[in-house]
């Protein structure tokens, strides 16, 4: 009920190869490959991306200066 031993672990290989056989195997990692691949250079796409569009937006968050103290300036004339 312990670990596997090591001819537990040759058996499942033997029946693994069996299954597949080695040319399917060789077939998978290499499919995995190329979507590890692609995965990695769509992720550099997306940072090159976000960079681009982080440095475009630069813009100052404050308000218009004659708009909003004319209105705040006005209230309190009439009010006051």
């Amino acid at each position: 009920m312990g670990s596997f031993s090591i001819w537990h672990w040759i058996v499942v290989i033997v029946v693994v190869l069996l299954l597949f056989g080695r040319g399917k195997i060789s077939e998978l990692m290499g499919d995995m490959a190329q979507g590890i691949k692609a995965f990695k250079k769509g992720m550099s796409d997306d940072e090159k991306a976000e960079a681009k569009t982080d440095s475009s937006k630069t813009i100052d968050h404050q308000p218009p200066v004659g708009n909003a103290t004319s209105a705040s300036t006005a209230e309190t004339r009439k009010t006051g």
